[in-house]
């Protein structure tokens, strides 16, 4: 089975669960392009990253999910694979090339929705509209950009699949 990201549930409000998820690393690539396409394209240099194609030739276990997030004032996306829990830049591979970033993501409150369906950004923005809606009902703050999170493969049938909405909050 594939290791998923961690965290741990701290509190559940109407329409979505509190989480605190823990330090980690990614493997990014920044795409360009429409919502839908930069995903899949932003796939591709990730998994042979993690397949070896990197400046040692290691292989890296594959982990979900697959994170998108969309930087408005550039109009583009940031594609990343969360590494194995416990992971550290040193003890990762070297990206080769300049297209794949890595960098720490340190622990972080956040406000999630999940949700089964197709890999929309139409679907997407009304979660994260929702979302939004509902950490405001619940007091709380944002604190940084919606992200979208794909748990599944894309030969699994869409209403089966695990879709999330994440967007960071302020502590409480």
């Amino acid at each position: 089975m594939t290791e998923q990201q961690v965290y741990e549930v701290v509190e559940i409000y109407p329409g979505f669960e509190l989480r605190q998820y823990a330090e980690h690393v990614v493997a990014e690539v920044e795409m360009t392009g429409a919502f839908e396409r930069a995903g899949n394209a932003g796939f591709g240099p990730l998994v042979s990253y993690i397949s070896g194609r990197n400046r040692t030739g290691a292989k890296v276990a594959m982990t979900a999910p697959v994170i998108q997030e969309t930087i408005e004032e550039r109009q583009t996306h940031l594609v990343s694979f969360v590494m194995p829990a416990g992971s550290t830049i040193d003890q990762l591979p070297e990206p080769s090339g300049e297209r794949i970033t890595m960098h720490e993501v340190p622990e972080q409150l956040a406000a999630a929705v999940t949700y089964s369906g197709r890999w929309t950004e139409s679907s997407y923005r009304k979660h994260v509209d929702s979302l939004r809606a509902a950490i405001a009902d619940a007091g709380l703050e944002v604190a940084g950009r919606p992200r979208y999170a794909r748990y599944d493969p894309p030969w699994k049938p869409p209403f089966l699949r695990r879709n999330e909405v994440v967007i960071p909050v302020a502590k409480i």
